[in-house]
């Protein structure tokens, strides 16, 4: 498959990217203080799995029909731009609630609400690149929303850390209350989530369906019909490139989830030597991990220029297993640091892998899919991220307990290892509109029957 859309300029990508900017600062807030929201209102660390299952699921249930609904959109808005403003309109609310939380019930079903809200706003993001970039422009596209991603997950991420040790707002509070320091950065992440998800839908034009029509070199695929029947047909008609990045796609996100719940655990109690949630150590290395955090993120977003002119001189998948065994090594390295500024060179590693993971997968995939079905199956793709989160938030309480002795250091060792086991397997990926094979008949004809 694939189209005669012209290349777009680079400022058009920017501001067709900038709404996950904000995207990734609810997104950044989320991954980098709920474990912290979790304990301070009285969750034990077996218990932080299932509470954070919460955001698998919804992504599990909201992606695909978003991805579905949003093929079949069209009014003054375009088609993929309502959702990401109406996404971003609940997580903003859900995002000023959630550290106001009383009780942990209360902060659980708001993690509910504003990972669904989040799922809504970024499932079109995915498929409104691939709907305007021709084939050569996709890594640059997905590319550019990784550096977005960084950005805004390291502002994000370093929020506490900033407003405790710049400004001297309080990063301690009362047992089972939230620092100040913590709610004002969700405050913020409020209204950066909303300001660069609207800049986006005013800033940026789509094709519509007749013009998109015309793009496809191909004839016109027949439709499978309505309903969940259809949904299960196009299912079953996965293209196999799809099929084997889910495998890639299964450890990389197990090892990704592992991380995110169990690094203010790990770093706190093996880091720190402390498991009071009250104490001021505690807090000070909860606040170390937002910066670890941000670390990442920004190399994420520095590599992401790097990704696609690695790509262009070798390929795609070569590229991403390279980033993910880095990233598996340097995140079950973490076992092995005692002092807390060592763990930035571990974070170095984990956003070469993070950068790789929010674009090269997409970049292969799409080449693959038909355009009247790119936010569908973009949402179907999202099932190979959240089934490993939530087999993770089911058996990681249980390993930990059981076979870690509590020690939830284990647990990113465990995740390192996934992440190397999804490099090994990106070799057998067949990517069969990488551009390096453009010019070579013979070889998009075999990739294509493979």
């Amino acid at each position: 498959m694939n189209t005669n859309k012209p290349k777009l300029r680079f400022w058009q990508i920017w501001n067709m990217s900038f709404g996950f900017l904000g995207i990734q600062f609810g997104f950044g807030l989320q991954n980098a203080n709920v474990s912290r929201i979790f304990e301070t209102l009285g969750a034990s660390i077996d218990q932080i799995p299932i509470l954070w299952l919460a955001a698998p699921v919804t992504g599990l249930l909201i992606q695909p029909i978003i991805g579905y609904m949003s093929d079949r959109t069209w009014n003054g808005l375009g088609r993929r731009r309502p959702y990401f403003l109406a996404g971003a309109i609940m997580s903003s609310l859900a995002l000023i609630i959630m550290p106001n939380s009383p009780y942990l019930w209360i902060a659980a079903g708001m993690l509910w609400i504003l990972d669904a809200s989040i799922n809504i706003s970024m499932e079109p993001f995915r498929a409104l690149v691939a709907d305007n970039l021709p084939s050569e422009q996709r890594t640059q596209g997905f590319a550019v929303q990784t550096f977005f991603i960084g950005v805004g997950s390291v502002i994000a991420s370093a929020m506490p850390y900033v407003l405790a040790n710049w400004f001297g707002i309080a990063n301690t509070a009362p047992e089972g209350v939230i620092p100040p320091s913590v709610k004002i950065s969700f405050y913020a992440g409020a209204v950066v989530f909303f300001g660069a998800v609207l800049w986006t839908v005013l800033k940026t034009k789509e094709y519509s369906p007749e013009e998109m029509e015309r793009f496809e070199s191909a004839e016109p695929e027949q439709e499978s019909g309505d309903g969940f029947a259809a949904v299960w047909a196009d299912v079953k008609k996965m293209p196999a490139t799809m099929r084997q990045l889910a495998v890639v796609q299964f450890f990389s996100w197990f090892a990704l989830f592992a991380m995110w719940i169990y690094t203010t655990s790990a770093v706190t109690s093996s880091v720190y030597g402390a498991t009071d949630t009250s104490s001021a150590l505690y807090n000070e290395g909860a606040d170390w991990v937002g910066l670890c955090f941000a670390m990442y993120n920004g190399v994420s977003a520095l590599a992401a220029f790097a990704l696609p002119w690695l790509a262009a001189r070798t390929s795609r998948k070569a590229v991403h297993a390279l980033c993910l065994t880095l990233g598996g090594v340097s995140l079950a390295g973490m076992y092995f640091i005692n002092d807390p500024k060592m763990l930035m060179i571990n974070m170095v590693g984990i956003g070469f892998a993070w950068a790789s993971i929010l674009c090269m997968p997409y970049a292969i995939l799409a080449g693959s899919l038909p355009s009247k079905k790119m936010g569908f199956f973009m949402g179907v793709f999202n099932f190979f991220i959240v089934i490993p989160q939530i087999l993770a938030a089911g058996i990681l309480g249980y390993f930990t307990r059981e076979f870690f002795g509590g020690d939830s250091m284990m647990a990113l060792v465990l995740g390192g290892a996934s992440m190397v086991v999804a490099a090994v397997v990106t070799l057998s990926v067949t990517d069969q509109d990488d551009p390096q094979l453009a010019n070579d008949d013979s070889n998009v004809n075999q990739a294509q029957t493979a």
